[in-house]
């Protein structure tokens, strides 16, 4: 009886070994399975593209940080309260001065905000007549990008990425068009392989990142020319000193011509309209 007893429990140790490759999460999470899950990362988000026909897209990139003009208001009002309920010190005082910078740059959410609704209403031919705008999916400008095409009707895709801080995606992606990737480079791949426009609101080192990812692509001619442009020339300029990198022969005069600076969504919207109606039957 106890012989029988152990041979059936040897059976069912082995079938739950058994498991087919796809099934074993163990297995594919070994280092050796990496290049298998880059394409399954890939391949996951790209089946659903192409099932929902997005064939085109602009892209806006820009900090997880800027607020909500409503949010960053009320931020404000907190701290000036906070401030008169516990007395000002130096740590209150700088905590006050970043509220004030903070709705000082929610400007820049309106102008996304404002950009998707365009990109989703906008009457146009050829390329631009059937743009969908993508974001990295998250807070700040994505969502403010997200919330302008989706509160137009428009196709609002985000490709939200797995972080230590988890990141959820905003409320404003269309429901069969939000997704998660793992790798970095798989998000990037996604974000430029249908674009044909990038826009980059301020931001921080991810967004840096994807600016001279971007540049240096299509310094070298790895992706087809597209209309870049730069939301906040004054943040831009003094974020990063592109005179001064010319002057110290690290990039060409030329180069200074792979993008260009805007202050309105308006005034961006018509320098992609204007750069493809130049470039188009090169495209």
């Amino acid at each position: 009886m106890a012989s029988r007893r152990g041979s059936r429990a040897h059976r069912r140790g082995g079938s739950a070994r058994c498991l087919q490759a796809d099934e074993d999460l163990a297995f594919l999470r070994r280092p050796e399975m990496c290049g298998v899950r880059l394409q399954l990362d890939y391949w996951k988000t790209e089946e659903s593209l192409q099932r929902h026909g997005i064939e085109h897209t602009i892209v806006v990139y820009g900090s997880t940080r800027i607020l909500a003009p409503a949010v960053a208001r009320q931020r404000l009002r907190h701290t000036r309260r906070m401030l008169r309920e516990q007395g000002s010190d130096m740590q209150g005082h700088h905590a006050l001065q970043a509220a004030k910078i903070v709705l000082e740059r929610s400007r820049y959410y309106d102008v996304a905000r404002e950009l998707g609704r365009i990109a989703g209403t906008a009457q146009c031919e050829g390329i631009l007549s059937s743009l969908a705008l993508v974001t990295g999916g998250g807070p700040g400008i994505m969502e403010a990008a997200n919330r302008g095409a989706y509160e137009s009707g428009a196709p609002s895709i985000g490709l939200n990425i797995s972080l230590p801080h988890e990141q959820a995606p905003n409320p404003y992606l269309s429901s069969e068009l939000c997704f998660k990737q793992h790798y970095f480079a798989i998000r990037k791949l996604h974000l430029l392989e249908r674009a044909r426009a990038a826009v980059f609101f301020p931001g921080g080192f991810g967004t840096c990142d994807e600016l001279f990812e971007v540049l240096t692509l299509l310094q070298t001619h790895k992706i087809k020319p597209l209309p870049v442009v730069l939301v906040g020339e004054s943040y831009w300029r003094r974020a990063i000193d592109f005179d001064f990198m010319v002057s110290e022969g690290m990039i060409s005069p030329a180069d200074m011509h792979l993008f260009v600076f805007r202050e309105t969504a308006e005034a961006v919207w018509q320098a992609i309209v204007e750069w493809h109606k130049t470039h188009e039957t090169q495209l």
